[in-house]
């Protein structure tokens, strides 16, 4: 990983490969090696900037709430400092969340986005009551709180038969400091609905969901691409596609990124 200075504090990124730019942007309770499966068969064609958002991996806190804009921000230092004028921008949950934010603030350097087990709505109201619940139980017992958030994403079907892959997931949880998930909590809490960038822009988009995921209801959520540009890929199983159905993953992304 490679370090820059952001508002008193440090961003960490990793810059590999040649041609056409995508961005990867982790989820909450990940960090850049959560895409360690889908990162070597993009480099065959691409440049790949994976980013450690606020809070996150190697990447430090710069307050007590983290909003989408600021970790949108943050995206934009980095990129700005590499000179990238273009970029498809993947995010995993709250990675799509922040890349939404992104391509509210950055419209004109959006060459394509992929919103991976991601949603453009604003959280529900039950939502935001769980997030406030999940602050209080990680204040409470940070181990466990992580451990079971962790296990939670993936469908029920393969907790088991991905419990290696859980495990390692689990201790790269672990390393995420109290002050990044509290901030990276509210900043969720606080964001608003961009549903209408998905009718409004341009850009190639795709939506990926999973059937079984346990966060975001499938049903529910395929509706926004309706009327839209937006592509929907959909996968059977969890909240973890890059885990669950990396090879799906991984052909989705690479026939996606020849339109962009």
């Amino acid at each position: 990983m490679k370090h820059l200075k952001f508002k008193n504090s440090t961003l960490a990124y990793s810059d590999e490969g040649e041609g056409s730019v995508i961005v990867l942007l982790h989820g909450f309770l990940e960090n850049s090696k959560m895409w360690h499966k889908i990162v070597p068969a993009l480099l065959f064609e691409y440049r790949v900037v994976c980013i450690d958002l606020l809070g996150h991996g190697e990447t430090e806190s710069i307050g007590y709430v983290h909003t989408m804009e600021d970790m949108a921000d943050a995206v934009y230092h980095i990129l700005h400092f590499l000179h990238l004028e273009k970029v498809v921008l993947m995010g995993h949950s709250m990675g799509g969340y922040v890349a939404l934010a992104f391509a509210e603030l950055y419209p004109e350097m959006m060459g394509g986005l992929v919103l991976m087990n991601s949603t453009a709505k604003e959280d529900s109201v039950e939502r935001k009551a769980n997030r406030d619940r999940a602050i209080l139980a990680v204040k409470q017992n940070y181990k466990n709180a992580i451990s079971m958030s962790i296990a939670n994403l993936f469908s029920e079907a393969n907790r088991e038969k991905l419990r290696k892959e859980i495990e390692w997931a689990k201790n790269e949880a672990l390393q995420t400091s109290l002050q990044g998930i509290i901030a990276a909590q509210e900043g969720m809490k606080a964001r608003k609905d961009r549903e209408a960038l998905l009718h409004t822009t341009l850009f190639p988009k795709m939506l990926l969901l999973g059937k079984k995921d346990p966060v975001l209801n499938y049903e529910e959520n395929k509706l926004q691409v309706e009327d839209t540009n937006a592509a929907l890929v959909t996968f059977n199983d969890g909240h973890m596609s890059h885990f669950e159905n990396a090879q799906e993953l991984e052909d989705a992304v690479l026939s996606f990124l020849k339109k962009c």
